[in-house]
């Protein structure tokens, strides 16, 4: 949808973008956001979050940069009518000049509210999932993805965060003719190697300076796939027992019995470490050696594939979504759920000695820096800015 220039603002004042989101909570599609609103022209752009669930890791941070923000009172997976009544109150009060979606259910109430809305503004969709399988999804995800599909072609642009989502979800039903990929980027200024470790894993752990730590940072999450992960762990540690595994995320504790329990009946409980979710993951990665991404299913873009590589870490990953893309030729790229090939990777990279996999991490480190600069000439906000201004012809 065009708007006629007399109906936005002015090129001297602000453009209005209201961001409707699903959750501030953590994810990678989240922290695109957060990027995204700490980096956008404030000069020329005025955001605003509605989120439809409240609470949220990223709150605070949002609010530091003196960004308004909004709920809706939304519960996860409990529908409410009164969310769309809600919404269209904000979108009189608030009156964006357009309204920028993020992620599926968000995408599907911005649309609608806008539907409703006295002043109907340009609409975007941004999504950060990648479909292998709509029967790996959950019914009512893949529902929304059904639904959102036959919609797709009243929205003015789908912004995909990887071009194999892309593709995808054309296959599924959604338009070709307003699609594009926008890539997420990278801070290399917050993430970067370190000579020493900021936080010595090995010394916080009582292991020795010799140890070799594997890390993955990840909910937990069937997606994300930790029982490979585990499972992959005990194929190697006996042939190699200066490894241990440094495993990070929200739920990855000791308290998450599914977890615990896996690699209790492994017997390698003095090689797995639950660090649980920690708030200083640049810090915590210059301590590891090689990076893994486990995943299964579900991932876009995954961001801490680049993060890791912004820190000079080598990475293993599977490939889903665009991680082939992201790590190229500078780490280790398996099929998903496959133990055995994970293992293998590892001992590959294992293999090597520290000082090719040093190089191999400057190699990932310089790939960011020329594909995936946050703050590149050709970064992902200056993007998503161009599209803004050309939906107001401005």
């Amino acid at each position: 949808m065009k708007l006629d220039p007399n109906q936005t603002n002015a090129q001297s004042k602000k453009i209005k973008v209201l961001f409707l989101i699903t959750a501030l909570r953590t994810g990678g599609a989240e922290m695109m956001l957060y990027k995204l609103l700490s980096k956008i022209d404030r000069s020329k752009f005025s955001p605003t979050v509605i989120s439809m669930i409240e609470g949220g890791v990223f709150v605070d941070r949002i609010q530091a940069l003196n960004i308004p923000i909004y709920f809706l009172g939304m519960q996860q997976g409990i529908p409410n009518p009164q969310a769309l009544v809600r919404l269209n109150k904000l979108l009189n009060k608030i009156q964006p000049d357009l309204i920028q979606g993020w992620m599926y259910h968000a995408n599907l109430i911005a649309h609608l509210a806008n539907v409703l809305s006295r002043s109907k503004v340009p609409v975007f969709w941004s999504i950060h999932h990648s479909v292998d399988s709509l029967w790996a999804e959950k019914i009512t995800v893949a529902t929304t993805i059904k639904l959102t599909a036959i919609l797709s072609h009243q929205i003015d642009q789908v912004i995909f965060s990887a071009e194999k989502s892309q593709r995808q979800h054309l296959k599924l039903g959604y338009r070709s003719n307003n699609a594009m990929t926008i890539s997420d980027n990278f801070d290399i200024s917050k993430y970067k190697p370190a000579s020493e470790p900021q936080e010595n894993l090995r010394h916080s752990l009582n292991l020795p300076e010799s140890s070799i730590l594997i890390g993955s940072i990840a909910r937990y999450h069937p997606m994300k796939d930790h029982a490979c992960l585990i499972e992959a762990a005990a194929k190697i540690v006996d042939d190699y027992p200066e490894v241990h595994f440094i495993l990070v995320g929200p739920n990855v504790d000791d308290k998450n019995t599914v977890l615990t329990e896996q690699i209790q009946k492994l017997g390698i409980v003095d090689r797995i470490h639950l660090l649980g979710e920690r708030q200083d993951i640049p810090t915590l990665m210059t301590s590891l050696d090689i990076f893994t991404s486990s995943s299964a299913y579900g991932e876009s873009f995954p961001n801490v594939l680049g993060e890791a590589m912004s820190c000079q870490i080598p990475c293993v990953t599977t490939d889903i979504g665009d991680s082939q893309t992201i790590v190229g030729d500078t780490g280790v790229v398996i099929p998903p759920k496959d133990p055995e090939a994970l293992a293998e990777a590892w001992r590959k990279l294992i293999f090597m000695g520290i000082d090719e996999r040093q190089n191999l991490g400057k190699k990932a480190r310089k790939r960011v820096e020329i594909h995936f600069d946050l703050d590149g000439a050709n970064s992902f906000v200056k993007k998503y800015e161009s599209i803004y201004k050309s939906a107001l012809y401005l």
